[in-house]
């Protein structure tokens, strides 16, 4: 079992900046892919971004490319997601997962981001 521990949301303003973190206390990322996701009131939940922690590759979501980056911190055993020029459509509970196989099979408990001015 996983435990996954979100941090890093709250309230911003169109154009502003946030970064949320997402920790495994306890255990190491290694051999493991972390994603961000979210959800949207009334929304589906989708995926954001995606790391693969041993090889670094990474995935973006068209709708944040450009704005969002995800990284991680082999010290900090932490991965990041660095979401700049925020929109009020990014308002949405940010979730954490990770997976070793085709199935997300941890998952944090949110974050909530929101965007409004």
């Amino acid at each position: 079992q996983v435990q996954l521990v979100e941090s890093g949301g709250g309230l911003v303003r169109p154009g502003g900046s946030l970064r949320l973190s997402c920790a495994a206390p306890g255990r190491t990322f290694s051999s493991y892919a972390v994603g961000w996701f979210r959800q949207a009131p009334g929304k589906d939940r989708e995926i954001v971004a995606v790391i693969g922690w041993n090889d670094g590759s990474t995935y973006a979501a068209d709708s944040v490319k450009g704005r969002f980056t995800i990284s991680s911190d082999n010290a900090k055993n932490t991965v990041y997601l660095q979401m700049n020029s925020l929109k009020a459509e990014d308002t949405a509970v940010y979730y954490c997962a990770a997976k070793t196989g085709s199935k997300w099979d941890y998952w944090g408990q949110g974050t909530q981001v929101t965007v409004s001015s």
